[in-house]
């Protein structure tokens, strides 16, 4: 894999993680509503990357 495909692919997880944590440590109710934001973010994240392409 080129070195460009492994930036996208750890700014997605990056983002996926970064984003459950926030929501984690804002007070959401549960895991799973955490994990929503965190899908949210990668979704964002996955948008990004290619439209940047």
């Amino acid at each position: 894999m080129s070195r460009r495909t492994v930036t996208d692919l750890a700014m997605m997880v990056l983002a996926f993680a970064l984003c459950s944590a926030v929501a984690g440590l804002a007070g959401t109710p549960n895991l799973g509503t955490a994990l929503t934001f965190g899908q949210l973010g990668f979704a964002l994240t996955a948008t990004y990357v290619l439209v940047k392409r």
